[in-house]
């Protein structure tokens, strides 16, 4: 199957899943707003869900999926294959266990040293410590879901993997809504609201891993329940994880360390900068976790044939692809900044004050887009060849830079220098993946390439100049009635879209070879990849 077809699977499942997201996200922006329990929540549900991004869909992915790959071509019945996961398995439910159990422990420290802030506002720091515990169970539980998730991945099947999400989304929903019942007719105030969030997520992780569980012995795929054992691919295995961990999560470590920063501004920033930060993923969900993930196996497969011009050829595709997605959505993700947080989270107890500091925040932000989808391209080239070593030590420069950074523009910016630091600090680090991929010999960034990206920018130029135009015009109508905001926020995305991939075509910045592999039924378009990947 093709990179752009699988791209499309992903990316079309992801957006499902980023509504949903966003229904959940104006919900707890009305109900909680950007007080006390809303910080406390926003921490809880930060913790299990960036060490998941970290290890289970981070590290262990991209050391897991390229062995499961390889062990998947060595018979007809990919008999090893599902050796080596059974055996990562009874491994991986133990780990899994130990870790969480140990943090859920020491929570409290791990609290203190993330928002020790939180102290000094009566409540607030027992609360949040009380929601991490209730959450952090979800870790393990989606950790196991990334794993198989990986499993199918591998086998070229990616939709169960992008629709897990939408199950998480609907179980936080229905959260929401309990808690805020809750709240109405019962009492607790705005804790009631944050309790009933972090049990729906505790549940969420149970839901997810019922439904991988079902999609995996629908694919055929079984594993042997066995006492763990560390075989030599495991123990390979490990030795992969320990450098990935920290080579594949330089965002969600960052993200991390924005959240400490975060913490110690006034109360409400750490909600802000999170909400925020959902219009950002929203590109990025779609269009980089979607192309990250198909590019890893496919690409696998390339460098294990050792098959240079595909692997080049591949690579390239998916720069264009991302490039093509993210440039337009940063552009006028900055220029519409106060119409989408204004429209989509001012009301109940988000104040107008709040959503024009959150629209300055995703300004910031999206600065760095094309860095935060660029790098889920560039650094599957390292992990396929299981070179975990390289993104690690650049990484560390990056966090470095990125530590120092927050030193300096936190006390002086405040949040807003938070984001651009992110920014910032992501641009160096994908920018210094390209260049040893370059140096190495591992990918060049052609003449037709770096022509469609020039072509690329100048659409968006004009998509831009047409936006600033229409931004003011709509401005009444983005704190309108509902049916005024949906209109005014969709005239915008819509006119955008339409301009930009007009003169896109027009300059020629439209791959038409990509854009006919959308449009060809999968057959057909496995059959004209010289290497179909199915």
């Amino acid at each position: 199957m093709s990179l752009v077809r699988n791209v499309g699977t992903i990316g079309g499942l992801t957006a499902v899943s980023r509504v949903f997201g966003f229904a959940r996200d104006m919900l707890v922006a009305r109900v909680l707003g950007a007080g006390m329990a809303a910080d406390a929540w926003q921490l809880a549900f930060t913790l299990p869900n960036t060490f998941r991004r970290l290890f289970a869909e981070g590290a262990f992915s991209v050391a897991f999926v390229p062995m499961y790959t390889r062990r998947l071509g060595e018979d007809d019945d990919g008999a090893a294959a599902q050796k080596f996961a059974s055996d990562v398995l009874a491994i991986f439910v133990w780990v899994l266990l130990g870790f969480s159990a140990i943090c859920m422990i020491v929570m409290p420290g791990i609290v203190w040293a993330l928002a020790r802030e939180y102290q000094n506002v009566p409540g607030k720091f027992e609360l949040a410590t009380n929601l991490s515990t209730i959450t952090f169970p979800y870790l393990g539980l989606v950790s196991l879901v990334a794993m198989l998730s990986g499993v199918l991945n591998a086998r070229s099947k990616f939709a169960p993997g992008a629709i897990v999400p939408v199950l998480l989304n609907i179980t936080l929903i229905t959260g929401i809504l309990a808690g805020w019942y809750w709240r109405e007719n019962i009492g607790g105030g705005d804790v009631a609201v944050a309790y009933a969030q972090a049990i729906a997520l505790a549940l969420a992780g149970v839901v997810q891993l019922l439904y991988m569980f079902w999609a995996t012995r629908k694919a055929g795929v079984r594993f042997k329940v066995h006492l763990p054992k560390i075989t030599p691919d495991v123990k390979r295995m490990g030795m992969l994880i320990l450098p990935a961990t920290f080579g594949a999560g330089i965002y969600q470590i960052s993200q991390l360390v924005d959240t400490f920063f975060a913490t110690s501004l006034p109360q409400g920033s750490l909600t802000l900068l999170k909400l925020a930060d959902r219009l950002n993923q929203m590109p990025l969900g779609i269009f980089g976790i979607a192309l990250g993930t198909a590019i890893l196996p496919m690409l696998a497969r390339h460098i294990q044939a050792d098959n240079k011009s595909e692997a080049q050829r591949l690579q390239s595709n998916a720069v264009e692809i991302a490039m093509l997605l993210c440039l337009p959505s940063a552009v006028a993700l900055a220029i519409c900044a106060p119409a989408f947080t204004t429209g989509i989270f001012q009301g109940g107890k988000m104040t107008a004050a709040d959503t024009a500091i959150m629209g300055n925040i995703v300004m910031a932000l999206v600065a760095g887009l094309p860095a935060y989808v660029l790098v889920k391209v560039f650094q599957p080239a390292f992990f396929s060849r299981e070179d975990t070593r390289t993104p690690v030590f650049v990484a560390a420069g990056a966090l470095t830079f990125n530590i120092a950074l927050n030193f300096y523009v936190v006390p002086r910016f405040g949040i807003v220098g938070l984001a651009a630091a992110t920014a910032i600090t992501s641009s160096l680090n994908v920018a210094t993946l390209m260049t040893i991929l370059h140096i190495r010999g591992w990918f060049d960034v052609s003449r037709k390439l770096l022509g469609r990206i020039m072509r690329q920018a100048l659409a968006c130029a004009v998509m831009a100049a047409l936006l600033w135009f229409l931004v003011p015009l709509l401005q009444p109508y983005w704190s309108g009635s509902v049916v005024a905001r949906v209109l005014a926020l969709g005239g915008l995305v819509t006119s955008g879209a339409i301009t930009f991939f007009v003169f896109a075509y027009l300059l020629g910045a439209l791959d038409k070879d990509l854009i006919a592999q959308l449009r060809r039924k999968p057959k057909a378009a496995a059959a004209a990849d010289p290497k179909p990947q199915e």
